[in-house]
């Protein structure tokens, strides 16, 4: 039976009431000693951050529940969030269920749609017909973003999965102080700001506290799911000023000193074997000492600012663990707290502290970056930490998120359940892998894998359960291979040995040179043994190819820069004309006009009374972005670009009554091959000329993260006044026109849009 079908009536049906008997069906019960599941997930989080695993970084809860339970200590993910996300929901590897990269593209292969196909059902529907209600908080991105608008569809979103509460965002980051958050499936307004103290993190723990209590007063007698996906610690790296500056002091000494004393500890607490070694530094990244003072002290505040951003999360979440306590649920509710890929490397080799500048071709020199040091983690910044923090947060690993090497697919995992979880703080060794997940889950439920959902037949899981490891520290190897894939970079694990190659974009795949790590030996990928063991590394090679085969892996392609600016093509098509009615926003920047690197048109139609004032049309956010707004009853057009403003006043007056009011931002004709990204901004009143400047700042690959809104600027505000700026007149609409050919950069877009993932 379909889980959505139901049961056939069990009474009779006479001619009467007399003649008849009623006939209830059974209510919705759970298998015997079925927990409550809560997942968190954090996000860029190295293998070495959690302070269990060996960092300086204060995370007390997260100890404390390593402490009441168990560290894994060889788990391994994807290497990216979406593709994360994706295996662990389902129990399948991510190229099997069409998550072969990320959501933000379909490359048009079946293992690469970017959503989640309706053969592979998610851990919420499949626990659905047992009885268990589930919600979802924070990040999804497992939908494609040109699917995340007000009309959807919908059936990517958590609640068409199975998931019966969402509160959160779908894209792959938001800014921390006014992210573009949903509830369900309508997008609405944070409930506060940066000017209030409002940080996303305690929001999200705020409605999972919540989500959870509802369930206890409504449903006590059924368990729940719930999955707390936090924004920490991706980019923009956000937290409280005091947390940030008070790492300064933990990090001074750089990441060549943190990476050895990081391996000591973990080496004490068992995390690593005895005798493991720190590989050499990754590609690229110098000694610490080499650095300039100045530079040393940029690099270590942004560090602080990732620290501190894991910190306060941390903070959070003890007020979930108190809630759950004082509730008496702590006892019946299995916790899982990982992490989706290794540190990340988009910060680049000296880091950002607004990286929207550099995303468009605007430098950041070093000299800027100082003069805003104190900036970084606040509401204007889109900060993020250099290639030597990454690589010393994913120690002793190689490499990072996006690669296969382990600093991308290794990461902390932490499980504690004190009914049925006898350890306290003991360590478990196997290989562990994130379509490993729903198969233990469904095991220590007591439930199997439905076949059909919705009447849609399912694919077998392809995850294998650990359970057994819970209570037995000797329990069997994973008795399965597991490929990796992303980019082009490659690797597969089999009876503890590692094959593993790193991909250069534009390389020839069969020119791709392979190692080969006996991991059981060798936890830090330090000893290549592909030299003294070329059959086994032959035979793993070969193994692969027939894996890749099996789980939709192929074609392989590295050209997935190019993608995303096909992927915006394609999904707009050739419209080239958006009207927006007063009352509309919250439109993402997916699905919002592409005015990058092209010729375009606003136009609002208005009707201006006595003092009117107030936003038009405003994307994105105080990073970077554009607005049109009327101020001191002049018009205005305030193009920001990575925090530099180019601003454009009208030379007269808006006058009083019905009017037009817009921009066009259009190349100088001639065009001047000089200056490819020169545009002149032309403000217009009623289709007449009325002042105009020169930019030669453009969205060349990148507008924002944060959406588009009409009559107003939620949250973060684009220009120089306070949000939300609300229009004061009466706003009947906006028309945006685009009147050229679009010529957008595919590896400039690829690299900008690979930063925000």
């Amino acid at each position: 039976m379909a889980q959505d079908d139901q049961p056939p009536f069990g009474g009779r049906i006479g001619r009467t009431i007399g003649e008849s008997t009623p006939w209830w069906p059974k209510g919705e019960r759970a298998p015997a000693g079925a927990p409550n599941i809560l997942i968190v997930l954090f996000d860029d989080v190295g293998f070495s951050d959690f302070g269990c695993y060996g960092s300086p970084i204060r995370t007390p809860t997260i100890d404390a529940l390593a402490a009441a339970g168990l560290r894994y200590t060889s788990f391994h993910t994807t290497a990216m969030c979406s593709t994360t996300r994706a295996a662990l929901l389902t129990g399948r590897n991510h190229h099997s269920v069409g998550v072969g990269c990320l959501a933000n593209f379909d490359s048009g292969y079946p293992g690469y749609r970017g959503k989640i196909a309706r053969e592979a059902g998610t851990i919420a529907e499949m626990l659905k017909p047992h009885g268990y209600r589930s919600y979802m908080v924070g990040k999804w991105h497992v939908t494609p973003l040109t699917e995340s608008g007000a009309t959807g569809p919908f059936d990517g979103w958590p609640l068409g999965r199975g998931f019966d509460r969402f509160y959160g965002f779908l894209d792959a980051e938001t800014d921390q102080y006014a992210p573009e958050l949903i509830l369900d499936n309508s997008h609405v307004d944070p409930p506060g700001s940066f000017a209030d103290g409002y940080h996303l993190t305690a929001d999200l723990v705020d409605r999972t506290i919540r989500f959870i209590a509802d369930h206890e007063a409504d449903k006590p007698d059924l368990p729940w799911l719930t999955w707390l996906a936090f924004g920490a610690c991706h980019a923009p790296h956000q937290a409280p000023f005091e947390l940030i500056k008070g790492y300064d002091a933990v990090f001074a000494d750089g990441w060549d000193v943190e990476r050895e004393q990081r391996l000591a500890r973990q080496i004490a607490m068992g995390v690593t074997p005895e005798g493991t070694r720190l590989p050499p530094r990754n590609d690229g990244v110098g000694p610490w000492a080499e650095h300039g003072e100045d530079e040393r002290r940029l690099f270590t505040r942004l560090q602080s600012a990732y620290a501190a951003m894991l910190d306060h999360a941390d903070q959070h979440l003890a007020r979930l663990f108190a809630f759950l306590d004082q509730a008496g649920l702590r006892d019946d509710t299995l916790v899982v707290v990982l992490s989706d890929n290794g540190a990340s490397q988009e910060g680049g080799p000296l880091g950002f502290v607004n990286a929207m500048g550099p995303y468009n071709f605007r430098p950041e020199p070093m000299a800027e970056k100082l003069a805003r040091i104190d900036d970084i983690g606040g509401p204007d910044t889109h900060s993020n930490f250099p290639h030597g923090w990454a690589m010393a947060a994913n120690t002793p690993l190689r490499r990072y998120k996006q690669n296969t090497h382990g600093g991308g697919i290794r990461d902390p995992f932490v499980i504690s359940w004190p009914a049925r979880i006898k350890a306290r703080g003991e360590l478990r060794h196997p290989f562990v892998h994130a379509c490993d997940l729903v198969p233990t889950l469904l095991e220590l439920v007591g439930v199997e894998a439905p076949s059909e959902i919705g009447g849609v037949a399912q694919q077998p899981l392809e995850g294998v359960s650990f359970a057994a490891s819970l209570t037995d520290p000797d329990a069997p190897q994973r008795p399965k291979p597991q490929y990796f894939e992303m980019f082009g970079h490659r690797g597969i694990w089999e009876a503890g040995w590692k094959a593993v190659a790193y991909h250069p974009s534009g390389f020839p795949f069969d020119k791709d040179k392979w190692e080969l790590f006996h991991l059981d030996r060798d936890f830090s990928e330090a000893e290549d043994l592909a030299a003294t063991e070329p059959e086994r590394l032959a035979a793993l090679i070969e193994l692969w190819w027939r894996e890749a085969e099996r789980h939709k892996v192929l074609p392989l392609d590295d050209r997935f820069a190019p993608r995303f600016a096909e992927n915006a093509a394609r999904f707009h098509g050739p419209r080239r004309r958006f009207v927006f009615h007063a009352g509309m926003g919250h439109v993402p920047t997916d699905v919002a006009p592409d005015v990058r690197s092209r010729d375009y048109t606003i136009e609002a139609k208005v009707e201006i009374t006595g003092a009117t004032e107030g936003v038009l049309i405003a994307h994105g956010d105080a990073t970077s972005g554009y607005s049109l707004f009327v101020r001191d009853g002049r018009l205005v057009y305030d193009m920001n670009v990575g925090g530099e403003h180019r601003t454009v006043v009208s030379d007269r007056a808006v006058p009083s009554g019905s009017r037009r009011l817009g921009v066009r931002v259009a190349k100088p004709v001639p065009v001047n091959p000089r200056q490819p990204q020169l545009r002149i901004c032309t403000l217009t009143i009623d289709g007449e000329p009325a002042g105009s400047a020169e930019s030669n700042l453009n969205f060349i690959n990148f507008i924002s993260w944060s959406g588009l809104d009409i009559g107003r600027d939620r949250g973060s505000p684009v220009a120089n006044y306070a949000a939300p700026f609300t229009f004061t007149g009466k706003l009947i609409r906006v028309v945006v026109e685009m009147h050229d050919g679009q010529q957008l950069d595919g590896d400039g877009i690829g690299k900008a849009e690979m930063a925000r993932q």
